[in-house]
């Protein structure tokens, strides 16, 4: 039912399209960009629910105010409180570590503004967890999301992530200006 509500929205109503190519993992992070536009989180969890497929997410605890802070959970939102200085990365490989199945989307630039200084916390949970990073890319000009390819880290942290910005620098966010690989 959520499926083909997702579908119905997502294909029929937005007219957007997906190819998707990587395996449905019982874990993975999920790496999405470009990020420039709030809209990015509903397109992409219809994106998810489209293919049928589930993903939480981390965003700033300060939208998890009432009454959207029950609709962000019911979504699969995790807040996060910027201004504690634990561990997120320890407390989130523990978690996947005691889960069946764990997906969780992450965007690396950390804003939707332009940064070439991307967030390396997803990367250092795959690699912690010792799961794949799974790589979709929104691209509002195609109106299509793209998860083509997956990243196993090797620990060598400077060439994946080169090879994962490569991934995402031709595709175009709602506001191009506001997305920024930096030096590859």
């Amino acid at each position: 039912m959520k499926k083909a509500l997702f579908s119905f929205i997502y294909f029929k109503l937005l007219g957007w399209k997906a190819e998707v190519s990587v395996p449905d993992y019982d874990k993975c992070i999920i790496c999405a960009a470009p990020h420039t536009t709030n809209w990015d989180l509903i397109i992409g969890k219809l994106f998810i629910g489209a293919i049928g497929r589930e993903s939480g997410f981390l965003m700033k605890k300060d939208w998890f105010f009432f009454p959207l802070g029950y609709l962000f959970r019911w979504m699969g939102g995790i807040p996060v409180d910027r201004s504690k200085r634990t561990s997120l990365v320890e407390q989130t490989v523990e978690l996947i570590k005691k889960s069946p199945k764990f997906h969780l989307a992450i965007t690396p630039e950390g804003t939707r503004s332009a940064n070439p200084n991307w967030k390396k916390g997803f990367y250092f949970i795959a690699s912690g967890a010792n799961i794949p990073i799974v790589l979709i890319g929104i691209d509002y000009h195609k109106k299509c999301i793209y998860a083509n390819k997956a990243v196993m880290p090797t620990g060598d942290i400077d060439k994946d992530m080169r090879e994962i910005k490569l991934y995402f620098k031709d595709f175009k966010g709602k506001h191009p200006e506001k997305f920024d690989i930096g030096e590859v």
